[in-house]
């Protein structure tokens, strides 16, 4: 897809992030949009900011919940309705959220939340929109995995339910390919992996799932922290349990502000690697050397020192 002057293209999680920023660059190049998001407030945001950047273009946003088929199959509805068409060109399955880090003593149902979003959002939308890219002359299907769907860690925490989705996603693209080649000739699919991004899932996903800000976290809550700190190296030993979560607040915060990735730069790397046709788009030199470390030696990847763990500054 050398353009994508006068395309329709669908996108979950358009209301931040690296969403907002695809639905940007997108429109910019006269691409008609449907987004939609679980949070109303930050899709009306990115809707405003493309209706005054991009006003020739058509841009549609539904509240969907994407872990739900129900939620689903609604927004594709209404997608086809508002854009009176029979197709769409392409469909970038871009929401997730981070949670369920311990599968032995995380909490189930955030686990299963967790996963319904990053797995099933992106098996939903693909059952929903899939007959209207094959509708199209040209078509393309974009899915966000992740660098922890080809390693299942963060440097020493346990990141379970989130890499086994996104394991899920990169599978389920890849064996696309094939189906797609002899089935659809005319539609690609993409895994797209990022690395560190500047976004704002950490904060986000804390307020799908219910967690407390940090200056609500309990003492109990605290302690336990420090504990998971202390057994990766940190020295916080002394620390008071306020000084830990001031520590919890800067880090979310910092999670955004602080990467060598920004959202938008993560945004042009996926359309250009959509342009270019390419099956695995990896963004960021982090998610790169990531994937090279553990192509050569898989066998040492979970080993405590293949990656720093967690420090504390």
């Amino acid at each position: 897809m050398d353009s994508f002057e006068n395309k329709i293209a669908v996108v979950t999680g358009g209301g931040a992030g690296m969403g907002r920023e695809l639905v940007r660059q997108l429109a910019k190049e006269g691409c008609d949009i449907a987004l939609c998001d679980v949070m109303e407030e930050n899709m009306q945001e990115t809707v405003d900011i493309v209706s005054s950047e991009s006003p020739e273009v058509k841009i549609t946003s539904f509240k969907c919940d994407v872990s739900l088929e129900g939620d689903v199959f609604s927004f594709k509805d209404k997608v086809i309705e508002e854009h009176k068409t029979d197709h769409i060109n392409l469909l970038f399955n871009n929401a997730g959220i981070g949670g369920g880090g311990s599968f032995l003593q995380g909490d189930q149902e955030e686990w299963e939340k967790t996963f319904a979003i990053c797995w099933h959002g992106v098996y939903y939308c693909s059952r929903a929109f899939m007959p209207y890219l094959v509708a199209s002359t040209e078509g393309h299907i974009i899915n966000t995995s992740s660098v922890n769907g080809f390693w299942a860690s963060l440097g020493g925490f346990p990141h379970t339910s989130y890499s086994a989705a996104k394991f899920a996603v990169k599978g389920f693209t890849e064996a696309l390919i094939q189906d797609l080649r002899l089935n659809a000739p005319h539609v690609n699919a993409s895994v797209v992996m990022p690395g560190h991004i500047g976004t704002s899932i950490a904060l986000n996903s804390g307020k799908i799932l219910g967690h407390a800000d940090a200056e609500e976290l309990s003492d109990e809550e605290i302690e336990e922290m420090k504990k998971v700190w202390i057994s990766l190296g940190a020295p916080v030993h002394n620390y008071s349990n306020d000084q830990i979560r001031q520590m919890v607040k800067e880090r979310r915060e910092s999670f955004k502000t602080n990467a060598p990735t920004s959202a938008a730069q993560a945004a042009e790397i996926i359309l250009n690697g959509v342009k270019e046709k390419k099956w695995r788009i990896l963004v960021g030199d982090d998610a790169k050397n990531l994937d090279k470390k553990v192509r050569e030696n898989p066998e040492k990847a979970y080993d405590p020192d293949f990656v720093s763990p967690f420090s504390i500054e």
